[in-house]
């Protein structure tokens, strides 16, 4: 028993159940296949399957460029460490990721936090060697704590950031990554290091001396044009290519325009010389030896954990909507050995991005093929494009990224939220303003934080209803719920709505009495019949430890000297099994306290009675 429930909750999926029963070649073959997914596709791979590819892979290969360069400055880092991205990632994930349609590279939320972590002790300006060698430190820590946790199958931790929580987080995030837009888009040559909204705004206004109205112009064109083509292919999902080519032609157009203004244009701040060729090898630039080796590992356990909750959320949306599998335990290897591996050859922090992803599907990708078709791409841009982007502006790329984060921004997902669950819409709502006002850092340690309380909170105060029964029929439901259900005279039924462990034990048991002495008040204002009988269903006790058992073995005693009886109903087979064992039902079976349905209890207990 033991191992069966070691074996369920570390391989739930049981992943060796394809080898079963199976032929040593065969075996040998579906081995490579697990290790390396592309095998699984590539000696099926035909010419029909390559032209949509082909065209899905071109098609992000034009937003990736473009976001590569952009998300890149967001994290304090050189424009081309964005392409470098862009390039080796990609391959590597196309032969170990199990996702048809995740778009890999660089994203928003964890070059913002990189940025901000890294820049708050090290400045990217003054000691800008120091700062790339722990960028990609802090991308080599994030790999291996991805892959350990895909190796190890611990992938429920990342689980602990909460959909409620994240939609809170990736909001204020989008807002600070957009605040930090005001630099290019406004044409400020020295901006604060502050990442919160009041130092920000107020910087920014005092600093209305440094404002370019040529800068400004250009960029609130740009922005309007980005916003447009995004708003066109919202609205007509088949036009999704209007969107995904916006940015690179707002690249190229904005280039052209400052090249050839470029005597009268001077002021409006441009990237650029770029170095041309493949990523340089950094194994040298790995930083183990000085005081900051725990801020690089700080960033990248952070940088890893949201990336990889990211990237497996992305693939397996897409997933789902192809009626494919996406292991998780794989994935987290893959794009942890991705990075790993992007360490190593000059990249960053790096997993499926859902806007590149978006738009990969909607251009018919079919593989991992299309990664590498756009990995392709990027790398002739390394070869040959690289001094094309001499001219372009910095304002384009601030519209690039503003454009890209606003998606993040899920309000519908917020105001879902405050209907269904209010408790959720709080968690959802103390994330954002702990981004907005406090920090990066602390309005995800916040969303972490949230996410292990309602946990904790829905372990130790679990739900009891007061039960009654559905007039004609043998159902009992709770009185609050359900108005047409009545009480039982001489009898209150309590329904236990989760485990019963240490953590809660004590609470059920005072929250019980106190049930017990509410029901006797009632029973006495109203003049009815005495309660003689407390019944708990337990079919949604699922388990029941040490603590547990004591428990209920207490409250039988203390109800007995009080003259009323306890009957259990319908435990589940485990707590059952439990309860047997410990001898805590050596009392109820004497009496008649363990029945399988709140029907048979009542009927039964009551002709005794009589």
């Amino acid at each position: 028993k033991l191992r069966d429930k070691v074996s369920e909750i570390f391989f739930p999926d049981d992943p060796l159940h394809q080898f079963k029963n199976k032929s040593l070649q065969t075996k040998l073959i579906l081995g490579l296949q697990y290790l390396f997914p592309i095998f699984q596709w590539l000696p099926g791979y035909g010419f029909d399957l390559f032209r949509s590819d082909l065209i899905s892979g071109l098609t992000i290969a034009s937003l990736a460029i473009p976001q590569g360069i952009s998300y890149a400055k967001l994290a304090n880092l050189p424009p081309i460490t964005g392409l470098y991205s862009s390039f080796v990632p990609p391959i590597i994930y196309s032969v170990l990721g199990s996702s048809r349609h995740l778009g890999v590279g660089p994203v928003s939320i964890a070059s913002l936090v990189m940025g901000a972590m890294l820049s708050g002790f090290v400045s990217p300006t003054d000691d800008p060697e120091l700062y790339l060698k722990l960028a990609v430190t802090s991308t080599l820590f994030a790999g291996l704590f991805q892959a350990s946790l895909g190796l190890f199958r611990m992938g429920f931790i990342i689980d602990f950031l909460s959909k409620a929580t994240l939609i809170g987080f990736m909001a204020g995030a989008a807002i600070v990554v957009s605040l930090q837009q005001l630099k290019g888009l406004l044409g400020i040559t020295h901006f604060t290091n502050k990442m919160e909204i009041i130092p920000v705004m107020s910087f920014v206004f005092s600093h209305k001396n440094e404002w370019s109205w040529q800068t400004i112009l250009m960029g609130m064109i740009f922005l309007v044009f980005l916003l447009t083509a995004r708003q066109i292919s919202i609205k007509k999902p088949r036009l999704f290519w209007v969107s995904a080519a916006a940015p690179l032609t707002s690249v190229i157009t904005s280039t052209l325009l400052l090249f050839c203004l470029r005597s009268r244009a001077d002021k409006i701040p441009k990237i650029g010389q770029l170095p041309k060729g493949l990523n340089p090898p950094s194994v040298s630039l790995l930083y183990f030896h000085g005081s900051h080796v725990a801020l690089a590992a700080k960033t990248g356990l952070i940088t890893g954990i949201l990336s990889l909750t990211e990237g497996i959320a992305v693939g397996r949306t897409f997933a789902s909507l192809e009626n494919y599998q996406v292991d998780g335990n794989k994935e987290m290897m893959a794009i942890g050995i991705m990075n790993v591996v992007g360490s190593c050859s000059s990249c960053y922090v790096t997993t499926g991005a859902f806007c590149r992803s978006a738009v990969n599907y909607n251009a018919g990708a079919k593989t991992a093929m299309s990664n590498i078709v756009m990995a392709t791409a990027v790398l002739v841009t390394l070869l040959f494009l690289m001094p094309l982007f001499y001219y372009t502006p910095n304002v384009v790329l601030a519209a690039i990224i503003i454009t890209a984060v606003i998606g993040l921004i899920d309000y519908k997902g917020a105001y879902k939220l405050w209907k269904v669950d209010k408790l959720d819409f709080v968690a959802c709502l103390c994330s954002f303003l702990g981004v907005l006002f406090i920090s990066v850092l602390a309005g995800l340690s916040l969303a972490v934080g949230i996410s292990v309380f309602k946990v904790l909170l829905h372990i130790t105060r679990p739900n009891i209803a007061v039960l009654g029964n559905i007039p004609d029929t043998q159902i009992f439901q709770s009185l609050e719920r359900y108005t047409n259900a009545v009480r039982i005279p001489s009898f209150l039924i309590l329904g236990v709505e989760a485990p019963v462990y240490f953590a809660n034990s004590t609470y059920l048991q005072e929250r019980i009495l106190r049930f017990i002495r509410e029901e006797e008040d009632r029973i006495e204002l109203g003049r009815e019949s005495l309660l003689k009988c407390v019944i708990l269903d337990m079919t949604a006790v699922t388990a029941i430890d040490t603590s547990g058992i004591d428990t209920i073995y207490g409250l039988e005693k203390t109800l007995q000297k009080r003259s009323l009886q306890l009957v259990l109903v319908n435990p589940v087979g485990s707590v059952t099994e439990k309860l047997h064992k410990s001898q805590a039902l050596d009392s109820f079976s004497s009496s008649k306290g363990l029945y399988m349905s709140v029907g048979e209890a009542i009927l039964d207990i009551t002709a005794a009675w009589k």
